[in-house]
């Protein structure tokens, strides 16, 4: 009886994991030698990030042709380095995250004559999904059960984190809609004196010309 009720629990708990988890970006593309593509990230302050990459060997068996190499480089919003590979066919990168924002990976395959299409799975996750889990349950002893709570209680202090990241996003755009508004009040009183002068200075000319003209 106790088995068939687990089973319910775990069912729900990889649910919420895979509802609330973390982002995971894996993909493959294409990059043609002498061409850059970049791929951005927005990441919290403090998360744990992970990514691996290497380029595809269409001819299984056979090693890679010199030509087919990437240059890679991870870097911030703010333009710090955070991972650097020269002219590799694969690698991979793991760090905590200092500042919030946008990470960006740029992969530039190296010029060719002829040119060359190179295929490169990505793998980039971020979060709690950057957690091994299975080493987790090795190092830990756990059993299945503890190992899905072990995930549950990172992804519920995950979501609360996100939860002040965003109520701190929501306050940053108030402000700038507060300032926003407040500039667009001042600009529309300024525009609507520089019309209401300029048509006084019409009324102004008119007049005087009209009474030149002994019109009026």
């Amino acid at each position: 009886m106790m088995g068939s009720n687990l089973k319910p629990l775990m069912h729900l708990s990889l649910l919420l994991l895979v509802l609330f988890s973390s982002s995971t970006e894996s993909l493959r593309f294409e990059l043609q030698s002498g061409h850059t593509k970049c791929i951005s990230e927005d990441i919290k302050s403090n998360s744990m990030t992970v990514g691996k990459y290497h380029i595809v060997n269409h001819n299984e068996g056979q090693p890679l042709p010199d030509s087919h190499r990437v240059t890679v480089r991870v870097t911030s919003s703010f333009g710090n380095n955070y991972h650097y590979g020269d002219r590799v066919q694969n690698g991979q990168f793991a760090f905590s995250a200092v500042e919030a924002g946008d990470y960006m990976t740029c992969f530039w395959a190296v010029d060719h004559n002829p040119v060359t299409t190179l295929s490169v799975d990505f793998e980039w996750k971020t979060g709690v999904a950057a957690k091994d889990w299975s080493n987790v349950a090795k190092k830990g002893q756990v059993d299945v059960m503890e190992l899905e709570l072990k995930k549950l209680q990172d992804t519920v202090s995950s979501i609360h984190e996100e939860m002040f990241y965003l109520r701190e996003r929501e306050e940053e755009m108030q402000e700038l809609n507060s300032t926003t508004n407040s500039r667009m009040f001042w600009l529309s009183l300024l525009s609507l004196f520089v019309c209401l002068s300029v048509a006084g200075m019409q009324l102004w000319h008119l007049k005087t010309f009209f009474e030149k003209k002994k019109l009026i």
